[in-house]
């Protein structure tokens, strides 16, 4: 990373953060003025349009989450729980080995894990064993658990309508695609690093 190692990324990241007066610069462009000083005097007369939007990013990830986490832990689950939950109802009876789950959800299998014993608590999920593996268990979705993410549904969505209010269909297209492009970036960072440096990729 040029000019910034990263220790310093890290901190900046962790520490400016957006505050609630935003303003518009000469192009009708939303920016926080906070934020802005601040990166100036840590970039001494660099270009700061990364760490900017970089900042950003991380506000606007942070504000989706918080309203997530309201709504779903208003109804007792976490957000990470309700992401499992949502991940199984779209395998189905096919459900899921708690490694490939931890995968494709992004977390440790540890976490998997607990989230699982979570959800199976509370009876919404079961776990099976493994036909073609007795040492392994399935994770399936259960009718409760279907019953709570139909629940779940309309107040996430009128939740999500106001949090995007006044995005068109373009915008939401094009803030997609910009986000996942970052995701890419990132993946492309990690292998890199895990090919040069022996670092496992998060």
């Amino acid at each position: 990373m040029t000019g910034l190692n990263k220790i310093q990324y890290a901190f900046i990241m962790k520490h400016v953060t957006n505050s609630e007066e935003l303003a518009h610069d000469a192009d009708g462009m939303l920016y926080d003025p906070q934020v802005r000083a601040s990166l100036a005097e840590f970039a001494a007369g660099g270009d700061i349009a990364r760490l900017e939007a970089a900042a950003a990013a991380r506000a606007a990830h942070k504000s989706v989450e918080r309203l997530r986490t309201q709504g779903s832990e208003g109804r007792g689950l976490s957000a990470g729980a309700v992401d499992v939950l949502i991940r199984l109802r779209t395998l189905g009876e096919a459900g899921a080995h708690l490694g490939d789950l931890a995968r494709s959800a992004g977390m440790t299998p540890r976490n998997a894990t607990g989230l699982v014993d979570t959800l199976e608590g509370e009876s919404l999920v079961r776990r099976d064993p493994d036909p073609g593996d007795r040492r392994s268990v399935v994770a399936r979705i259960t009718p409760a658990g279907l019953a709570w993410l139909d629940q779940y549904r309309e107040p996430t969505q009128r939740a999500m309508a106001a949090l995007f209010h006044g995005f068109t269909d373009t915008e939401l297209h094009q803030l997609r695609h910009l986000c996942l492009r970052l995701v890419q970036n990132q993946q492309r960072i990690a292998a890199h690093l895990s090919a040069t440096e022996g670092v496992t990729p998060a």
